[in-house]
């Protein structure tokens, strides 16, 4: 600990120097009861500029331009990545396009990785890594005729480098795994993995769907082969906004893309018989792309960018650490443990608490105007969006949390999903 103050003043102080602060005006807030909003990890916040572009697209592009807009929506996917690259993911323009769900493009890259191995039969990833990383997984393995090596994961510390290093062999076809662990926010070494399994002929896909917005990625600087991600979290697209996916430069041509759609072929309009597919990261698309989708992914963008990704990722540690030295204060006397990593270099921006009450506590916490999020087995997961989450958002928590404790002890736990 660094014996934060735990007094509400401090977190006043802090919100008061915040260089961020006044980024989180242009959000949507709620009218009426106040909101304290922790979980942006899951679904962020709508911008403000991202409704004003989305009516601009339907009234003026859609509603006024008809299908002559598609003049400049064509390229809106490959614009979105880049700007996506250059800023959030270190990676160089053509390398990123925005298209699919993560589900989906997960599953292009992990297929045309598994294709370009021929003879090689393993997959290597962990289990707990995210479901839908782990279930396509399997069925890319299974339609290969290989097999997946589950290896076990720490779900509150993360998967361990050495980990990896002991699994990966003359076997191994692709090594895939979450940069920012969903449960706990634990952050995967990408570099020395990345060296680890290209060491042994691997290649690698990572999932950035929790890290992409919240920390610094650098795919172009570690070498990384393939990435996809999510857009509805830090980045503040929408719900089922499209995602994206990263190849690098060199291993576009290698590699062939097994949902061959229309909008990744060569001479789309000449509608030939044969699939032929476009040079560059436009091979990687298929059907035509979601416009007003797009759209809200490069507003989000603009936005993380203009805010900078540094000062995005000093001050998600700082939320975070303070998140953890109000915890052990105030709520490890309740029972609650600290169910992420304590070096703030190896923790995303969302902390899970640890209490055999969690799911209670979460309900009566969302009833209070409190919307955390809850992940078995007993997590109280807390996502402290760095461009809307105030230091005092955290305070009042967290203070709420130490009120509430008390009274659910004993109570039966809700049925429902986890």
């Amino acid at each position: 600990m660094t014996g934060l103050p735990t007094d509400r003043s401090y977190a006043q102080e802090c919100d008061a120097g915040d260089p961020l602060a006044g980024f989180r005006e242009r959000f949507v807030h709620p009218t009426g009861q106040p909101l304290i909003y922790l979980d942006g990890n899951s679904l962020g916040m709508l911008p403000l500029a991202t409704a004003e572009r989305i009516t601009s697209v339907m009234y003026g592009e859609w509603g006024t331009g008809l299908i002559r807009s598609w003049d400049h929506w064509a390229g809106l996917p490959a614009r979105a990545g880049d700007l996506l690259g250059q800023h959030l993911l270190g990676a160089g323009p053509g390398q990123v396009v925005v298209s699919d769900s993560t589900t989906v493009n997960l599953y292009k890259l992990a297929r045309a990785a598994l294709a370009a191995r021929p003879g090689r039969q393993v997959v290597i990833t962990d289990d707990d890594n995210f479901p839908t990383d782990r279930y396509v997984l399997s069925g890319v393995a299974a339609e290969r005729g290989g097999q997946v090596r589950f290896l076990t994961a720490d779900p509150d510390g993360g998967l361990a480098t050495e980990a990896v290093r002991a699994a990966v062999d003359e076997q191994t076809a692709l090594v895939c795994l979450s940069h920012v662990a969903y449960r706990s926010g634990a952050v995967a070494d990408m570099a020395q993995i990345t060296e680890i399994a290209h060491g042994h002929g691997a290649l690698v896909l990572w999932d950035l769907c929790h890290s992409a917005g919240s920390v610094p990625v650098d795919l172009d600087g570690c070498g990384a082969d393939l990435a996809v991600g999510c857009t509805y979290k830090y980045l503040n697209a929408g719900p089922g906004a499209p995602a994206y996916l990263y190849v690098r430069r060199d291993l576009q041509e290698q590699l062939r893309q097994p949902v061959q759609g229309w909008f990744g072929q060569r001479n789309q309009f000449e509608m030939g018989p044969v699939y032929e597919p476009v040079a560059g990261i436009g091979r990687f698309l298929t059907g035509t792309p979601d416009i007003i989708g797009i759209s809200a992914v490069e507003e989000g963008a603009r936005l993380l960018a203009e805010a900078g990704i540094g000062r995005i990722r000093r001050k998600g540690q700082q939320l975070t650490q303070y998140l953890i030295e109000l915890a052990d204060t105030w709520l490890a006397p309740l029972g609650f443990t600290v169910a992420s990593p304590r070096d703030p270099d190896r923790r995303g921006s969302h902390v899970s608490l640890h209490h055999p009450d969690a799911d209670l506590i979460s309900q009566a916490l969302i009833a209070r105007g409190v919307v955390p999020d809850y992940r078995t087995p007993g997590r109280l997961r807390l996502g402290l969006a760095p461009v809307t989450t105030r230091f005092t958002d955290v305070w009042d928590a967290l203070d709420c949390v130490r009120q509430i404790t008390p009274g659910l002890a004993g109570r039966p736990s809700p049925a429902g999903p986890g």
